[in-house]
């Protein structure tokens, strides 16, 4: 299903975002997708599975966010298949990564992909973003598509470092939000090749 012109595809948009990876790892990113395809059959993990599309939606798309991530523990909410998680932890293998997700076929999902794939620093968790507590919070926080950003800031500050980041992945551009807990830093547009859609990355820091 996956063909040599799907890794071509991949490895021109990494160089059109100035990243770049060891062959094994962008090899690894592609396995991905494949799993995803075998899982989907069954567990409905996505609504994309046309692979030309995948690359550009699933991994391109998610490893966007990848120049942004701050401290060495991050934590995905809303994690879904593992997005953007799993490529981000792929791509930045020195950090740490929760992967959260209320629904348990997902996290089983990336269970599996994490020990197929050989991924020590992804850690899948089955719970709702506002009942998980962890012994060490979190220096950066990813969301995409999640939930509205009053939302956000509100579940997961519970999560965080003083000073840490919130990535939340927008479609479009949205105002800031003034509370005493968080910091607006700002609204990042996002170039990702061969997506006709404008992505945003809104930026929060908590105090």
């Amino acid at each position: 299903m996956f063909t040599e012109s799907h890794h071509a595809q991949l490895g021109q948009g990494l160089r059109a975002m100035n990243i770049s990876l060891p062959p094994e790892d962008e090899e690894k990113l592609i396995d991905f997708l494949r799993m995803m395809v075998k899982w989907n059959r069954v567990y409905n993990l996505s609504a994309i599975n046309e692979p030309e599309q995948m690359v550009t939606l699933h991994l391109l798309d998610s490893l966007a966010v990848l120049p942004f991530l701050h401290g060495k523990r991050c934590i995905d909410v809303g994690t879904g298949a593992g997005l953007p998680g799993i490529p981000l932890a792929i791509a930045a293998p020195e950090l740490d990564f929760v992967l959260l997700d209320s629904n348990s076929k997902k996290t089983r999902f990336i269970q599996q992909a994490c020990v197929e794939l050989g991924l020590k620093n992804v850690l899948p968790i089955h719970e709702r973003v506002e009942k998980y507590q962890s012994a060490q919070k979190f220096d950066t926080v990813t969301a995409r598509a999640f939930t509205a950003m009053p939302d956000l800031l509100s579940k997961t500050r519970h999560l965080l470092n003083e000073g840490g980041k919130i990535l939340a992945m927008k479609s479009k551009e949205t105002e800031a939000i003034a509370r005493d807990d968080y910091q607006f830093n700002s609204v990042e547009t996002l170039c990702i090749p061969n997506l006709g859609a404008t992505r945003s990355l809104v930026i929060y820091t908590a105090i």
